[in-house]
């Protein structure tokens, strides 16, 4: 067992040094990804146990710790999947190649702007499945891009078209 309480909870930086490289060992066995998400995320553990410290009792803080590393290493992944279906490929088609040349009505100008906005206030997820819907993408396609299903596409759209619809009115 470590010890590495004072009275004031945990003695953070004394666990640091007796624990620091077994935490990335045990959560590297625990799942798969690169190394530095897997470092990335034991240091967020380290900062939430310094937030937490009064409350985590010496006893638990090294599964605390691997608990709280193991989380973060799934939510900076899916994170970097949603950046990553964003990515437009190299060789994607260029989305604005068929803009009209020259200056267009100032009256679509402004009908495009607003529309727009509008989109912008979606929820980040809905927004995301309208650009790509509007890029020419297909629903399988866009699922895959997001790591969702086509359903949940089709349902994030048909949400998103009913809140433009609303915005509209």
């Amino acid at each position: 067992m470590i010890q590495v309480a004072t009275a004031d909870g945990i003695d953070v930086e004394d666990l640091y040094g007796v624990f620091a490289s077994e935490l990335e060992v045990a959560v590297g066995r625990r799942v798969t990804a690169p190394a530095a998400a897997i470092e990335d995320a034991c240091q967020l553990a380290w900062g939430q146990l310094w937030r937490h410290r009064h409350r985590v009792t010496p006893a638990a803080a090294p599964g605390w710790l691997t608990t709280t590393a193991v989380r973060e290493v799934a939510r900076l992944l899916w994170r970097q999947r949603l950046e990553q279906a964003l990515l437009v490929d190299e060789d994607d088609e260029d989305p604005l190649r068929d803009l009209p040349a020259g200056n267009p009505e100032p009256e679509l100008v402004v009908e495009r702007r607003l529309l727009i906005a509008e989109v912008e206030r979606l929820p980040v997820r809905q927004q995301r499945v309208v650009w790509l819907r509007g890029f020419g993408y297909a629903y399988d396609e866009i699922a895959e891009r997001t790591g969702d299903t086509p359903r949940t596409v089709e349902r994030q759209l048909l949400r998103a078209r009913r809140s433009l619809r609303t915005a509209a009115a």
